[in-house]
């Protein structure tokens, strides 16, 4: 069984793919109409099933009801909007299809553990619901069985260096995971979401390969975290801990465009590239026992970051 953002696809699910599809239809027609009405007869004459068996096979892949899903959906985007707009909370409430001041401000408090106007004030890290294309997410570990072993580098990578100032990270570490997908089996997905809502955020957030000085005993090399500015002085969320980082140079690694079902394609051929690359040919020398190597996934581009001395 695969766990990822609150998705689950286990058993059959993987051998059958027009349940998928039909609920990625419902996923494609709550996000055309979050600002709306929804109903579970409309997903169901998207889905192509009864409304018993769309609402099933919705719970089964997502692990939410539609309702469940619908509301965290409206909740976390509400969230974003009283993050940057500072607006009143009547008017988000109405804008997100909630029939009261009082039931948004419970719902959104029941969800985030904060009420909504002293979320205005603060704006600290929550645990926004961020859901994937279950569509999508279904291909990448289908073609993620056979791709690792086959995958050789063809595309053209990008490769330049950068300066980073000292910085604080945000992150929540695993238990042994070197990759995305363990790191979501041992904590869950969902940490994207916490770093998302993060404001004060220096750049979006990112999969991180710790080296061994930063490694506790116990914990995982692959962690998920977010880049600070040295004065955030915010809570911190449970789980979670903040760490300084030193200024650096970092090589970057930025392969072309691709769809999220060539995820671990890409993945794996960059990868390649930079295991071959020899940096001292530009005068640099990789400090992989003391400092980080990140993992960005900007507008469908693959960037590694990999940091240099």
């Amino acid at each position: 069984m695969y766990k990822q953002d609150s998705i689950v696809i286990g058993g059959d699910d993987m051998e059958n793919l027009e349940p998928v599809n039909a609920v990625q239809r419902m996923q494609d027609y709550i996000d055309n109409h979050i600002m709306e009405q929804i109903t579970l007869n409309q997903l169901s004459k998207v889905a192509g099933y009864s409304a018993w068996h769309s609402a099933r096979i919705f719970k089964n892949l997502l692990n939410k009801t539609p309702f469940e899903y619908i509301r965290a959906v409206r909740l976390s985007k509400a969230a974003l909007v009283l993050r940057d707009e500072h607006p009143r909370v009547i008017d988000v409430a109405f804008d997100f299809v909630f029939d009261s001041h009082e039931g948004f401000t419970k719902a959104f408090s029941k969800q985030f553990g904060i009420a909504p106007r002293k979320y205005i004030k603060n704006a600290p890290p929550i645990g926004l619901f961020i859901p994937n294309s279950i569509h999508d997410y279904y291909l990448i570990l289908k073609k993620g069985e056979k791709v690792m072993e086959e995958m050789k580098a063809k595309n053209t990578i990008f490769v330049q260096v950068v300066e980073r100032p000292k910085r604080k990270v945000l992150l929540k570490r695993g238990l042994k995971a070197t990759e995305y997908f363990g790191y979501c089996e041992e904590v869950g997905c969902d940490v994207w979401g916490v770093l998302t809502s993060v404001k004060e955020a220096l750049y979006e957030p990112i999969g991180m390969w710790l080296p061994k000085k930063l490694i506790k005993e116990g914990t995982s090399k692959y962690v998920q975290g977010v880049e600070l500015p040295l004065d955030f002085d915010k809570a911190i969320p449970e789980g979670f801990e903040i760490i300084d980082l030193p200024p650096c140079k970092m090589m970057v690694f930025q392969g072309e465009p691709y769809e999220d079902v060539n995820f671990m394609t890409e993945v794996s051929s960059l990868m390649k590239t930079i295991d071959n690359y020899n940096p001292k040919v530009y005068g640099f020398e990789w400090a992989d026992d003391t400092a980080l190597g990140f993992s960005l996934f900007q507008w469908d581009i693959e960037v590694i970051l990999r940091q240099d001395q």
